[in-house]
C-alpha cells in the first residue's frame, strides 16, 4: 500500500511538474495570428460590410475606441472608430468604420479577431519605407532586425512584447521614420524562433529579465554603427528588457532616454492575468507561476545602485489594461517625478495605447523626443 501511495505521488508530481511547464509556455509565449497573444481575441463574426462600415459581433474588445485590424484566415481589413449608431439598433451587433481591407475579402459571416497590430509584411511592402535586414547577435543567437535609416544620429531601437513580433513597431514607425530618426527593430533570436515576423508559433520567453541581453545586443550594435544616442522603445515586455538595459548594459551611457509603453512591472500579476485570460483553472495557476522565468525577478529600479536614475523616461499606460497593472506605472513614476513622465490612456487594452488615439499618442511622443534628437 505503501509503494502504491508513493507511486501515485511521485506520478502527480511528474505529471504537475509537466502541466506546469505547459501552462507556462501556453501562458506566457503563444502567438495568434493577429498580434499579441496579451491583448484580448475573442474570435468576431462579420455579419455585414456597407458603405464603409462594417458590423461585428458586439464585446468587450469590439467596442474599443480606435484603430485596429480585423484579421481572419482569409482577409485582413483595417478598422476605424465605432459607428454611434448600428442601422438596426440591435444590441448583440457594433458597427465600426471601416478604413480598408488589405488581404482577402471581409464577407459576411467570416470569423476575424481584433488586433492592434495594423499591418503585416515589412517596412516596405507594408508601408513603402525603405529599410535594410541586418542581423544583430546576442547571447541568445542571432536576431534578424530590421534598419531604417535617418538623417539623425540618434537611434530608436523599438523592442516587441509578449507574443507578438516585430510588426508590432510597423504601427508607429511612420512617425519615427516622419522625425529623421535611424530605426532599428530586432525580431527573436533565431534559435528561439523563426525569422522574427511569423503569424503563429511559438517562442521561448521569459518575461523581460531573461531577454534583456537581446536589447543590449541591439545597443551594441547601433553603437557601433555611429549612433550618437541611443533611445530603448519596448512594449509590454520589451518595456521591461528596455529597463533592465538602462540599469545593467556598461552601454547605458548611449541610452538617452526610454519610451516604456504598458511595460510588465509586475510579472506575477501578468502570468495571473495571462492564466485567466487563457482560461487555466485557478487552481493551476501556481504551477505556471512557479516555472515561468522572471516571476521573481521584478525589473531593477531606476535608482538600483545609481544607475538611470536621471534617465528621461515616458511611461505611456492604460488603467484599463488587464494584463500588465497600471498601478505599477503609477508607482515607478511616483519614485521619480523629476525625470518619469505617465501619460495615461484610457479605454486601451494592454500593448494597444497606440490604437487607442494614434494621433494623440504620437503628439506625446513627439514632445518627448524632441529634446533628446
Amino acid at each position: 500500500m505503501r509503494r502504491r501511495t508513493q507511486a501515485a505521488v511521485a506520478a502527480t508530481t511528474l505529471l504537475s511538474a509537466g502541466a506546469a511547464a505547459a501552462l507556462a509556455v501556453a501562458v506566457t509565449n503563444r502567438r495568434s495570428r493577429g498580434g499579441p497573444t496579451a491583448f484580448p481575441t475573442a474570435r468576431l463574426t462579420v455579419h455585414g460590410t456597407a458603405a464603409g462600415r462594417v458590423t461585428l459581433t458586439r464585446t468587450a474588445e469590439s467596442v474599443l475606441p480606435g484603430t485596429y485590424a480585423l484579421v481572419g484566415k482569409d482577409c485582413r481589413a483595417i478598422v476605424g472608430p465605432v459607428v454611434d449608431h448600428a442601422p438596426d439598433g440591435s444590441p448583440d451587433t457594433v458597427v465600426r468604420r471601416l478604413e480598408r481591407v488589405t488581404r482577402g475579402d471581409l464577407a459576411p459571416g467570416a470569423t476575424v479577431t481584433l488586433s492592434p497590430q495594423l499591418y503585416a509584411g515589412d517596412p516596405g511592402s507594408a508601408l513603402g519605407i525603405d529599410f535594410s535586414e541586418v542581423d544583430v547577435t546576442g547571447d541568445r543567437g542571432t536576431m534578424p532586425s530590421w534598419f531604417v535609416p535617418g538623417l539623425r544620429d540618434t537611434w530608436v531601437i523599438v523592442l516587441h512584447g509578449l507574443g507578438a513580433t516585430r510588426e508590432q513597431a510597423l504601427n508607429v514607425l511612420p512617425f519615427l521614420h516622419h522625425q529623421e530618426l535611424s530605426v532599428l527593430v530586432p525580431g527573436a533570436p533565431e534559435s528561439h524562433g523563426d525569422r522574427g515576423n511569423a503569424e503563429d508559433g511559438t517562442e521561448p520567453t521569459g518575461l523581460g529579465s531573461a531577454e534583456w541581453t537581446d536589447a543590449e545586443a541591439a545597443l551594441r550594435y547601433a553603437v557601433r554603427c555611429g549612433a550618437g544616442s541611443v533611445v530603448l522603445y519596448g512594449s509590454s515586455t520589451g518595456a521591461t528588457m528596455a529597463l533592465h538595459t538602462a540599469v545593467r548594459s556598461p552601454l547605458r551611457g548611449r541610452i538617452s532616454g526610454l519610451v516604456l509603453d504598458s511595460p510588465v512591472l509586475d510579472p506575477a500579476t501578468t502570468v495571473r492575468a495571462l492564466a485567466q485570460h487563457r482560461g487555466v483553472p485557478g487552481a493551476l495557476w501556481p504551477l505556471a507561476l512557479r516555472t515561468t522565468e522572471d516571476v521573481d525577478q521584478p525589473p531593477p529600479d531606476l535608482d538600483e545602485k545609481g544607475r538611470g536614475s536621471a534617465l528621461p523616461v515616458l511611461v505611456i499606460h492604460g488603467p484599463g489594461d488587464t494584463i500588465a497593472p497600471w498601478e505599477a506605472s503609477r508607482a515607478l513614476v511616483e519614485r521619480h517625478p523629476q525625470t518619469t513622465t505617465l501619460h495615461p490612456v484610457p479605454d486601451a487594452g494592454h500593448a494597444a495605447m497606440w490604437n487607442a488615439d494614434p494621433t494623440a499618442y504620437e503628439e506625446v511622443l513627439r514632445r518627448f523626443l524632441t529634446p533628446l534628437m
